[in-house]
């Protein structure tokens, strides 16, 4: 069997032949000399075609001078709010309005054993808030509520449900409640 040699077959034997010197390209160097000298021609024959008009430049200056000086005077604005705005007043009718005393509490979880409940209750504590656990009876048997409050106000609540949240307690819900 014979070996072919496929490194070898892909070199030629042949040389390439050497690259010939590139000639001159005649042709653009003749049309380049041409569009230039044309372009030369065309500015030299606009030279002189335009219209000197130094006089009427001096006249339109002198024009627009004269009707500077011809403009009226700015009149002068009288605003009458600032004589009658001191003497004005306005009379509102303001009615009492009965604020009920909504209290707030907020529950942190909701536990079927007491020991779950006073574990969250002492999680709280470690936080410096004191709790409660309440149980409750529903429909569905007996619940043991671990809750806040009452606050007087949403900012407080809020405040210490974030509180909570720094320390991973989280899923604490202020409710409109009333013990």
């Amino acid at each position: 069997m014979a070996h072919k040699d496929y490194v070898a077959r892909g070199r030629s034997k042949k040389q390439a032949p050497p690259p010939s010197k590139p000639s001159l390209p005649w042709l653009r160097i003749v049309i380049t000399l041409t569009l230039v000298a044309v372009f030369v021609y065309f500015l030299w024959s606009i030279k002189g075609t335009a219209p000197e008009n130094t006089s009427d430049g001096e006249a339109s200056a002198e024009q627009a001078q004269s009707e500077e000086d011809t403009l009226p005077d700015i009149p002068e604005e009288e605003w009458e709010f600032i004589k009658s705005l001191p003497e004005y007043t306005v009379e509102i009718e303001q009615k009492e309005q009965d604020q009920p005393t909504v209290r707030r509490l907020m529950q942190c979880g909701s536990f079927r054993k007491n020991r779950q409940a006073q574990e969250l209750k002492a999680n709280i504590a470690f936080q410096g808030l004191e709790a409660q656990v309440r149980s409750s009876k529903g429909s569905s048997g007996l619940w043991y509520r671990v809750i806040l409050g009452p606050y007087d106000s949403k900012r407080i609540a809020e405040k210490d449900r974030h509180t909570l949240q720094r320390a991973k307690i989280n899923g604490c819900k202020i409710w409109n409640w009333n013990l």
